[in-house]
């Protein structure tokens, strides 16, 4: 495929994953990228920095399926975790969408943020970076990880995707313009130059569209168009959205609201990090070949400032633009469906007769890690009707963006 291919094509962001390059060549004096954000899209796609070829950053987060990574498993379900580029190996964690990721802060591991329609207090800890669990301070550090993950991409070091993208004329035309001449003399600075350009591709309006039913109806409120206004609000999304947004019956908004309500660029998520007592998903252990022992303790493995015991378990609040068309779901993928999530979340709750999960038929497993849940936060909060739970399925299933929708369930469960 060449870059005016790649160009048209479709891209996108963080972990690992597929399209590819062509290492055809291009006039210096005019370069096929006219910006940074272009040459990024093009390394995102670009299969040819992985290993074997068969890998690119799209691949684990695909553009048409909202930049994650929808490749089923034998058993006919999306894959709780990805496939490597050896078409063998497997990771413990759910690749996260990377739609909305440039909104997550800077990593900080003592920071405070207001929690809006909430009864608990604000929320003072560790906040924001990439990855589950933060590790990753910024985009760009970010999308330096996965060409080396040797279960991802599986690049042997930085010095072979730098041979690769120098044999890339194209890239080398590019890389020189926009980061000097000499940029391929010095292989840290090219491989930094490479996340920089990936990172202003994820920064751009094509992985943050806000252009979903919500947003409409934000807009519809905004220009005074009584009639769509009207429209979301007397529909089951628009029921699930007060439950949402309410402080006397959910919980919701507490860690998933990270602007005064009607914002016009809500992400749905304040990116503080808390455990919610998510079980081990022991098929994926299973897969993977695990040590039987072995414990993700999330947070506390990040860095230092966060290496208390308090922090163990812990994994960022996700961005729930786009959680309808992203399953599976939790940091682990263990759940499939956005009703076991709720019921999940609702069998905290005192009085909650939901104390099975409806995917195994049995009682809820143990978390992962007892000892650091949330539970302040988990326990406020009133039990939901079934009704209360179809209404927030369809208020998240209106977080989709437009040219996603179409990916949503046709159920009837929201007409």
């Amino acid at each position: 495929m060449n870059k005016t291919a790649l160009l048209t094509a479709a891209a996108l962001l963080l972990t690992a994953c597929g399209g590819g390059s062509s290492g055809g060549s291009a006039s210096s004096a005019e370069p096929v990228f006219s910006t940074q954000a272009e040459l990024g899209k093009a390394l995102f796609n670009d299969a040819n920095l992985s290993a074997n070829r068969t890998q690119s950053c799209a691949t684990c987060h695909d553009p048409e399926h909202a930049f994650s990574d929808a490749r089923t498993g034998a058993d006919g379900h999306v894959r709780a975790v990805s496939l490597g580029d050896d078409g063998v190996s497997l990771g413990d964690r759910n690749a996260p969408t990377a739609t909305y990721a440039m909104f997550s802060p800077q990593f900080n591991a003592d920071a405070t943020r207001q929690r809006f329609n909430s009864e608990q207090p604000d929320y003072s800890g560790p906040v924001g970076g990439q990855f589950h669990d933060g590790r990753a301070a910024t985009l760009a550090e970010q999308a330096g990880g996965p060409p080396l993950n040797p279960v991802e991409m599986g690049m042997a070091d930085k010095a072979a995707v730098v041979d690769r993208l120098r044999a890339d004329a194209d890239y080398s035309t590019a890389f020189e313009s926009f980061y000097g001449a000499d940029i391929f003399a010095d292989t840290d600075a090219t491989y930094t130059a490479m996340t920089r350009a990936i990172a202003a591709f994820e920064r751009t309006d094509e992985l943050a569209t806000f252009d979903s039913a919500y947003d409409r109806f934000l807009q519809a409120q905004d220009s005074g168009d009584s009639v769509a206004s009207a429209e979301y609000l007397f529909s089951r999304a628009g029921a699930g959205r007060v439950l949402f947004f309410s402080v006397q019956f959910t919980n919701c908004a507490t860690c998933h609201q990270l602007n005064a309500q009607g914002s016009s660029t809500e992400t749905f998520s304040g990116y503080e990090y808390h455990n919610i007592g998510v079980p081990v998903n022991s098929a994926v252990r299973a897969a993977n070949g695990s040590d039987a022992e072995f414990i993700d303790t999330g947070l506390q493995n990040n860095n230092e400032a966060v290496s208390a015991d308090i922090h163990k378990g812990k994994f960022k609040v996700p961005t729930l633009r786009n959680v309808a068309v992203t399953a599976p779901y939790m940091h682990n993928g263990v759940f499939r469906d956005l009703e076991t999530v709720i019921h999940f979340y609702d069998h905290y709750l005192t009085g909650s007769e939901r104390q099975t999960n409806p995917e195994t038929g049995l009682a809820w497993a143990d978390p992962e890690v007892a000892t650091t849940v949330s539970l302040t936060e988990l326990q406020d909060g009133s039990t939901l009707s079934d009704d209360d739970v179809g209404d927030l399925i369809c208020f998240l299933r209106s977080l989709t963006d437009a040219r996603y929708e179409s990916l949503l369930p046709d159920d009837g469960l929201c007409d």
